[in-house]
């Protein structure tokens, strides 16, 4: 794929972006359309890159539930929290966007890379202001944060520390008008100290998806998001072809040149995986 040019009063620029103080002066995209992915609501959840069983169990649950009505999850693919936040939306089938403290043919972290090219095939896109080559220094974490809250509606911390990058981006939200939004923790855990603290300052407290809805004055409609599908070749080949519309076993036999013995399988792999159910009379249609 492409990478776009975006420069700032240009069409193709994000509008959303180029709102907040100190947009940057140009932005490289990779994947989705920007008009399209932006389009959509989008909300930004980072957090600690320690997190702890809880910040990934409400992150990842949050998430879920965010992108089953439609949401764009908006990171910066660092460890922990953001990089779960992106995992956790491209397994419900959602979209996500990336922003990056380096170029786009540097992946930071590299061990994130494979991550990176999930959010792409999977219709998410990846996004950076520096050309290529650029390295992940540190005074570009800080300014990538302002990025990720600038290209979404509202912030959500789900864990972070009183002292972390986490509050440099909730700093920066509060700057562009953004509703920021954290979840409460434990009080006596370190790793929550910084969500309390912006509770206790004002910020909504999130101990559901409908405090985000609210506070974001979302209304979701029934889930848009199609459950993402992982399977072997011949698994895949079935599964298509029921997602199609081809219900009937013996036409699905058919069409996929398998062995009846070999369709069998893949059906009760299928079945037992979550993703088809029998409708009775030989037929199958997708969960």
């Amino acid at each position: 794929m492409k990478v776009k040019l975006l420069k700032l009063n240009t069409p193709d620029y994000p509008e959303i972006l180029s709102q907040i103080p100190s947009a940057p002066k140009q932005l490289y995209w990779l994947g989705a359309s920007p008009v399209e992915l932006l389009a959509r609501p989008k909300i930004a959840i980072v957090g600690s890159r320690k997190a702890t069983p809880y910040g990934r169990q409400v992150t990842q649950d949050l998430t879920t539930k965010l992108v089953h009505v439609g949401v764009v999850i908006v990171s910066g693919l660092a460890l922990g929290i953001d990089s779960i936040a992106h995992r956790a939306a491209l397994d419900a089938g959602g979209l996500t966007l990336a922003v990056l403290p380096s170029s786009l043919d540097n992946i930071y972290p590299p061990s994130h890379r494979g991550l990176a090219e999930a959010i792409i095939q999977n219709g998410g896109a990846l996004a950076s202001e520096y050309a290529g080559h650029m390295e992940g220094f540190a005074s570009n974490f800080i300014a990538r944060n302002r990025i990720v809250s600038g290209l979404a509606d509202g912030l959500l911390i789900t864990e972070a520390a009183a002292a972390s990058g986490t509050m440099h981006t909730a700093r920066f939200a509060l700057e562009q008008g953004k509703t920021v939004m954290a979840v409460p923790g434990n009080i006596t855990s370190q790793i929550s100290e910084g969500c309390n603290n912006l509770i206790k300052a004002g910020a909504t407290p999130v101990t559901s998806v409908d405090d985000i809805f609210f506070a974001l004055k979302l209304k979701p409609q029934k889930p848009t998001a199609k459950k993402l599908f992982r399977g072997s070749e011949l698994e895949q080949l079935v599964f298509k072809l029921i997602a199609d519309g081809v219900a009937d076993q013996e036409d699905i036999a058919l069409q996929s040149s398998l062995g009846s013995a070999e369709l069998s399988s893949t059906l009760t792999m299928l079945e037992l995986s979550g993703h088809i159910k029998p409708v009775g009379a030989g037929n199958w249609v997708v969960i």
